[in-house]
């Protein structure tokens, strides 16, 4: 049986705004492979063209349990707090999710973006990030088509494959 991402109850699938979902599974990988460049944040705009602008509150280059941190993405600019954070560990999903925010009152935008990452029998990893989203931006995009989240979501786990791939050390 697979993991899944653990929601806080108000931004549960189907009770919000806005909800992505994205997964690949990729031979060759394992979850210690991928978790360092989830983990530094600063290394995203390395591999996420959607993502720039990364600083951490405590000024070292690993996320931590309830870290405040911002960010760019797709040009907004976000605050964000580590909400759950798990390192790879042997029969152990990797976890990692943030609450984000931008803009005020009738603007705001409310995120809750998390990150799965498992390894599988046979030398496969399975890595499953999800969005769920509050507020009236995130009605609009809803709305769009094709969905720039979900192509987005896409993009930066393509790169995080690729990225983990071209930098295996076995």
């Amino acid at each position: 049986m697979m993991n899944s991402i653990v929601w806080p109850k108000n931004y549960q699938p189907g009770k919000t705004d806005n909800f992505v979902s994205n997964e690949v599974i990729v031979a060759g990988l394992t979850s210690q492979d991928v978790w360092l460049y989830l983990q530094n944040a600063y290394l995203w705009p390395s591999y996420y063209k959607n993502a720039s602008d990364v600083v951490l509150s405590h000024g070292k280059k690993y996320l931590v349990l309830g870290e405040k941190f911002s960010f760019k993405t797709f040009g907004f600019p976000i605050d964000a707090e580590i909400m759950e954070l798990n390192q790879p560990q042997e029969k152990t999903a990797a976890r990692i999710a943030w609450h984000g925010w931008t803009g005020e009152e009738d603007t705001r935008l409310d995120v809750y973006h998390a990150w799965l990452i498992e390894d599988l029998p046979d030398h496969w990893v399975r890595i499953l990030t999800q969005e769920t989203q509050i507020g009236l931006p995130a009605q609009a995009l809803a709305k769009v088509r094709p969905n720039p989240m979900l192509n987005g979501h896409q993009a930066w786990l393509d790169g995080l494959v690729e990225i983990a791939l071209s930098n295996k050390t076995n």
